[in-house]
């Protein structure tokens, strides 16, 4: 018998977000619970295609990076529309906290956003965040009326003060940046999700669509991704597969996972079969 090949049906066939389980970050409603960045894309085209691939609402941009001030060349904004997604701009690349504010300040001077994803890095071969710095930072910024939202190392203590700052969400690394390993320490992300009332995003260190499942289903509010969809073979696919797996893990955390047990349990009972 012959087969007949099926029309692929487009990604929003099969992932579709809930609406009664948004996500509000500073008073922002999230149907998707992933957000991507922009870089190391091709080109701005490959970003818009990966972008809409993912199902995202957020989308972060690098405001020293990426060009989002120069309305005259061409202009990554012009390829997101921002009445569909809402645009995070970061402060990737700053290493002090004068330097990340001074950024931030900028970008809502040039009317990108209020928003900010803030960085602030301690050491160019690790790429891990100066946390000190980054509690100064924001602080500042709060008191400017930004919405923050900081990446930061997996450390409980540390995500309690950026909450405590009054920033809008913590965003802990499950790894280093661009180094796809996954989640490393799970418990010290769970024990976050516990001393925080406000969203915990998982940020950095994400490789493919298992790690943000991984993330997802331990509790994690949402995951932030660039370099996992940006640097694969197939952006455009990785992206869908993100989607794919970060509605996946959050039903699966809704849903309530069986208990670990270090014996067989029969799925169909004995007594059953006696009865």
């Amino acid at each position: 018998m012959k087969s007949v090949k099926s029309k692929p049906l487009p990604p929003a066939a099969f992932a579709q977000p809930s609406d009664d389980d948004a996500l509000v970050i500073g008073g922002v409603t999230l149907r998707s619970r992933l957000i991507v960045g922009t870089g190391k894309y091709r080109d701005f085209e490959e970003t818009r295609r990966a972008v809409e691939a993912s199902g995202a609402d957020m989308v972060t941009v690098a405001v020293r990076r990426v060009n989002i001030l120069d309305r005259k060349q061409d202009n990554l904004l012009d390829y997101l529309d921002p009445k569909r997604y809402t645009i995070l701009p970061n402060t990737a690349g700053c290493y002090t906290a004068d330097d990340a504010v001074r950024t931030a300040r900028l970008a809502r001077a040039a009317g990108v956003s209020d928003l900010v994803k803030l960085e602030v890095i301690g050491d160019p071969k690790t790429l891990f965040p100066d946390t000190a710095a980054l509690i100064e930072a924001s602080k500042i910024l709060v008191k400017e009326g930004f919405t923050v939202l900081p990446y930061t190392n997996d450390d409980p203590i540390v995500a309690k003060r950026l909450e405590d700052a009054g920033c809008a969400a913590v965003m802990p690394l499950a790894a280093p940046i661009g180094s796809g390993l996954g989640v490393r320490n799970p418990y010290n992300l769970r024990i976050i999700m516990e001393v925080v009332s406000v969203p915990v995003i998982v940020d950095a260190g994400v490789g493919t669509a298992s790690d943000a499942a991984v993330a997802m289903e331990l509790g994690s509010d949402g995951v932030l991704m660039n370099t996992a969809i940006a640097g694969a073979k197939d952006p455009i696919a990785m992206a869908t597969a993100m989607r794919h797996a970060v509605l996946a893990g959050r039903l699966a955390f809704r849903a309530g996972r069986i208990e670990k047990k270090l014996y067989a349990t029969a799925s169909s009972p004995l007594t059953e079969m006696i009865e």
